[in-house]
């Protein structure tokens, strides 16, 4: 069930409805008749949302990119569990199994690359398998599945809450920060990974200037990034993104904070196409390079980012940009969603734990142990 509200206000107008200080973007909502969802693909110029009132839907608004960003793609999913197990017509836990299963799978087939949405989706099984096995009523595991998805929003906003503090602390006092794609409260259930580090950084009274990558070909961070940091009031300067390194050249840039949509085991940091050149080009001119995400990013089952799965997406994404065609018909086309920026570029790693820095072979594995 798709449904639209307030199309065509202004854009301060649009701030002032929906936005706060607080950076508490409503990406994703749960309501008595679904889950709600801001649709991301239409920011920044029209305010519209999306209610999935089944798991099928929930699947389908992950795949189009209705809801984005790593975080919120993982709670997403969970909801979308907890809809299906709701809507279920089964009588018993047992009957329920096979569709629940069937519920899961469909659910961890939508974005092969962020790991989250996994992490969600084992978090929700690794809750039913036992209830289901000890008889307990399926109302009751009803009530269950959904209480555990609210507990994942919870948990996702106090997190980078929590990283924002850690990694606010390493950004300078003034001067500029760039970032790449959206990695914001549109990414997470509030507050976000990179522009929570950003939040926070303000907060604690520091100048800080963001230049925003516009992050092609999907515009994360021309849509979206300037969006919400327009709307807290922090100066941000959107750039092509083939303009980091004169940037970086002239002096403009001190510091580079992004996010990350799965962390292998070594430090290897897969996040949105583009990262990888700008993790190269700090390098070269001496600018810190931070990641900022969740523990539940951290993918030690994957011992280096070779092993992480790389999404394509649609070629029309490259072809067209608003209805109209750019290229060539027949021309081929490369649309690779994500790139591994390997651990040798990342001065640190910014987590609602801790901060992490090389070797993240010891330091993710100690951290890990620490916090178990």
């Amino acid at each position: 069930m798709w449904f639209r509200s307030s199309a065509g206000r202004s854009a301060a107008r649009l701030f002032a409805t929906i936005y706060t200080k607080s950076g508490m973007v409503p990406t994703l909502s749960w309501t008595e008749d679904g889950v709600r969802f801001i649709d991301q693909t239409k920011l920044p110029l029209e305010e519209s949302y999306v209610l999935a009132t089944t798991y099928e839907q929930v699947a389908k608004i992950i795949v189009t990119m209705v809801v984005r960003g790593a975080p919120a793609i993982g709670v997403s999913a969970a909801y979308g569990i907890a809809l299906g197990a709701l809507k279920t017509k089964a009588e018993s836990a047992q009957e329920f199994a096979p569709e629940f299963e069937k519920i899961c799978a469909r659910l961890a087939g939508t974005r092969p690359t962020a790991v989250n949405l996994f992490w969600a989706i084992d978090r929700m099984k690794a809750l039913f398998a036992p209830l289901a096995g000890s008889g307990t009523p399926l109302d009751e595991i009803k009530h269950r599945l959904l209480a555990e998805a609210h507990a994942m929003y919870e948990e996702d906003i106090a997190a980078c809450r929590t990283m924002g503090a850690f990694g606010g602390a390493l950004l300078p006092k003034e001067g500029g920060v760039l970032t790449h794609c959206n990695a914001g409260a549109l990414a997470t259930c509030g507050y976000g990974t990179a522009l929570g580090v950003i939040r926070a950084a303000v907060e604690q009274g520091k100048q800080i200037h963001v230049y925003a990558d516009e992050t092609r070909p999907f515009l994360q961070g021309a849509r979206l990034t300037a969006w919400e940091l327009m709307a807290d009031g922090i100066a941000t300067t959107v750039i092509c993104d083939n303009m980091a390194a004169s940037l970086m050249r002239a002096g403009k840039i001190q510091a580079v904070v992004v996010g990350a949509d799965r962390i292998a085991a070594n430090g290897d940091t897969a996040n949105k196409i583009g990262t990888y050149n700008v993790a190269i080009l700090a390098k070269e001119h001496g600018i810190p390079f931070y990641v900022a995400a969740p523990w539940s990013t951290i993918d030690l089952a994957t011992p280096t980012g070779d092993a992480i799965p790389i999404e394509e997406r649609p070629q029309v994404e490259v072809t067209h940009h608003a209805g109209k065609q750019l290229t060539p018909n027949g021309v081929g086309i490369c649309n690779p969603a994500f790139d591994v920026t390997p651990a040798k570029y990342v001065t640190a790693i910014i987590t609602e734990r801790g901060v992490l820095r090389a070797p993240y072979t010891d330091s993710l594995r100690e951290m890990e142990l620490v916090a178990g």
